[in-house]
């Protein structure tokens, strides 16, 4: 390749890079509004009175109790914080950011899009919207993992800081939106006539449950025994328990089997790690 020619991939590549991290920063941006929105703080209705209550604490069994979605406000902060840092020098034209900016960009105007179709009433089309974020940022996860090269040890380790903010923050973000996608399917279920109580809604509670924590497995596996999926996915299971030991409705064995499944999220990622594998970064 001649000099001219790699200088202007070069110069398209920056343009590249110049474009998806200002999307990131607009897309977070654009999230947050929706968050704000969502909250129903100043403007807005708060999404558990939105649609008619159907995603409220109470609307089903696999509803996480109220304070469990004080988690989103983790998830924000972290969101802003990596918008923020993959627009530095040193991040601007990282591999890593590359390769999951876009993805980024999806998850964030798909969860300003999810709130907004809450907001006018949409169960169904909230569903449709949260099955596409999950799957987005399923992408964006796996997309973080090393590829062959890296394995044989031809890049570095990324960061500790781009760790935390990428890694940790998709990882969050992940595990929180795979348990809010179970609560949101039951509400959509509940919507179109499935009985939210008795003996019929209990066993597909637990049944869900102990798939939610096999996805824990998976993320786990899947992510090299990384911890943030985890601990988010086990935090929604834990509400989850609350709601429905002290909250309506009632269900004690969906509480205690939600106990459990939290307990197998968490533990995951410490057995995938003591079987001697280790989260690595491209």
């Amino acid at each position: 390749m001649s000099s001219s020619a790699g200088h202007l991939v070069s110069d398209r590549q920056h343009s590249s890079d110049t474009a998806r991290t200002t999307a990131v920063a607009l897309s977070a941006v654009v999230a947050l509004v929706g968050g704000f929105l969502g909250s129903g703080a100043v403007v807005g209705t708060p999404i558990a009175e939105a649609a008619g209550g159907a995603l409220s604490a109470s609307a089903t069994l696999v509803a996480p109790a109220g304070p469990a979605f004080g988690i989103w406000s983790v998830i924000y902060a972290g969101l802003l914080a990596l918008a923020v840092h993959q627009l530095l020098p040193s991040q601007r034209h990282d591999a890593r950011q590359r390769a999951t900016g876009w993805w980024v960009v999806a998850s964030l105007l798909l969860n300003a899009a999810w709130v907004l179709v809450v907001q006018a009433g949409s169960v169904l089309g909230s569903l449709v919207a949260i099955l596409a974020l999950l799957a987005v940022l399923v992408v964006a996860f796996v997309r973080l993992r090393p590829t062959a090269s890296t394995r044989r040890g031809d890049a570095r380790s990324a960061p500790p800081l781009q760790l935390v903010l990428l890694d940790g923050v998709v990882g969050l973000y992940l595990g929180w939106v795979s348990i809010a996608t179970v609560a949101n399917a039951a509400a959509a279920l509940a919507a179109n006539g499935l009985p939210v109580t008795g003996a019929l809604a209990t066993s597909l509670a637990v049944v869900v449950l102990l798939v939610a924590a096999g996805v824990g497995w998976l993320l786990a596996a899947g992510g090299q025994g990384r911890v943030a999926p985890a601990l988010s996915l086990a935090w929604g299971l834990a509400w989850i328990a609350v709601g429905r030991w002290s909250g309506q409705p009632e269900a004690p064995v969906v509480s205690v089997v939600a106990v459990v499944a939290a307990v197998l999220v968490l533990a995951a990622p410490l057995v995938v790690r003591a079987r001697g594998v280790r989260p690595t970064a491209a």
